[in-house]
């Protein structure tokens, strides 16, 4: 049965006031006189209008992830990286919101997983004072904005996965997240493993067929022959930082391993995995002209350039992606290792003490974001709204 429809509701007024009317305005006047619309500037340019009426939630998220500069490191459209209603479905299915709606614990997790850093409150866990509290602090501050009800989301202090990122989008993601979770503790508990050599041909031959998919290189397109195209100095420095990272990556004694048992095995980076892994931009980057590939073997980081208009795709190759799955899993992944000698050695492997700052960040976010994976397959997102220890 079809419903009526509908254009416009006036707002009940009062205690309501319209934002364009004269008292609105004189309100708005007085609250930018006293330093407490802050935050309004960065909003509004940022405004998103919601595309479905069960899309609030997603429509708040990305206008806010979009005003904090928080950097989604996947393309939206054409060139473009931006949050966008679309691109929010990692904790649930978009049909299922369109249909819905989404819950707060789940807005919550979405806002975890994009990198914000985020303060969630039931109103039964605070109180009207504290609601005021951080109204006010929100109000004051164009690096924190409010949900309600009610949550308070910020910048990082950095780029949340410079290198890597948990593709919760992709389909295989549930059967991958049990694996690692689940699976691998059991498998180099109830193999004989004696050597580190061991352990990872265990790991890396019972892996999901696309498990390259689950951690993904965002692939940096760079055009160094257009004048007008060259990268901002903020881009630039992200990438320097890319670079950095990735070199940490291959300085670490478990990438030692992994090299030498990829090598052993025969594994190659194919173009096929190549694309999988650096998604459509590779695709693109190959489509639109024809390609010679070339290798920069001293640091693994391979370029495709093509004829006419230089384009540069880095990506981290197969020995690297190994090596940040490894290092994204638990430390208690390898307690039911028996050889005491040996699991020490792994434990070793995996610490993070010896890590430069910038890894231990990274591996740091690619624990958490598994853990908010895990959270979401087990639908235990609204129970526990807290950042991913």
């Amino acid at each position: 049965m079809s419903t009526a429809s509908l254009y416009r509701r006036f707002l009940p007024s009062p205690p309501a006031i319209d934002f364009a009317s004269v008292e609105g305005k004189k309100i708005f006047n007085e609250a930018l006189q006293k330093g407490t619309m802050e935050g309004f500037f960065r909003l509004i340019s940022y405004f998103q209008t919601q595309s479905e009426p069960a899309y609030c939630g997603l429509a708040s998220l990305s206008m806010v992830l979009n005003s904090l500069s928080i950097d989604p490191g996947r393309k939206w459209k054409g060139p473009w990286r931006w949050f966008d209603e679309s691109m929010l479905e990692c904790c649930e299915p978009l049909e299922i919101v369109k249909d819905k709606g989404i819950t707060f614990g789940k807005v919550v997790c979405l806002a975890h997983s994009s990198g914000a850093k985020v303060q969630a409150f039931r109103t039964t866990q605070s109180t009207i004072h504290d609601f005021r509290k951080y109204v006010f602090k929100c109000s004051t501050s164009d690096n924190c904005h409010m949900i309600s009800t009610f949550m308070l989301i910020s910048r990082p202090h950095r780029e949340p996965g410079l290198l890597y990122t948990l593709s919760c989008k992709d389909e295989s993601w549930t059967s991958i997240a049990k694996y690692l979770k689940e699976d691998v503790p059991l498998l180099v508990s109830s193999q004989h493993v004696d050597t580190i050599e061991r352990i990872l041909d265990v790991v890396f031959k019972s892996l999901p067929s696309n498990f390259n998919q689950f951690i993904r290189w965002m692939a940096e397109i760079r055009r160094t022959e257009d004048i007008n195209q060259n990268l901002s100095s903020e881009e630039e420095s992200r990438l320097d930082l890319k670079q950095e990272l990735l070199k940490q990556v291959q300085e670490t004694e478990l990438f030692k391993h992994v090299e030498k048992f990829l090598f052993s095995v025969g594994y190659e980076d194919n173009k096929a995995y190549v694309l999988a892994k650096a998604g459509s931009q590779g695709s693109e980057i190959l489509s639109e002209t024809e390609s010679d590939e070339s290798c920069c073997p001293e640091t693994c980081v391979k370029c495709i350039k093509g004829v006419g208009e230089d384009k540069v795709k880095t990506y981290p190759s197969g020995n690297d992606v190994f090596t940040a799955l490894l290092l994204a899993l638990p430390p208690q992944t390898w307690s039911g290792i028996k050889d005491q000698s040996l699991l020490q050695e792994m434990k070793q492997l995996i610490s993070m003490v010896s890590f430069p700052t910038l890894l231990q960040q990274e591996v740091l976010h690619l624990r958490r974001q598994l853990q908010l994976l895990k959270r979401c397959q087990e639908n235990k997102e609204d129970e526990d709204l807290s950042a991913p220890a």
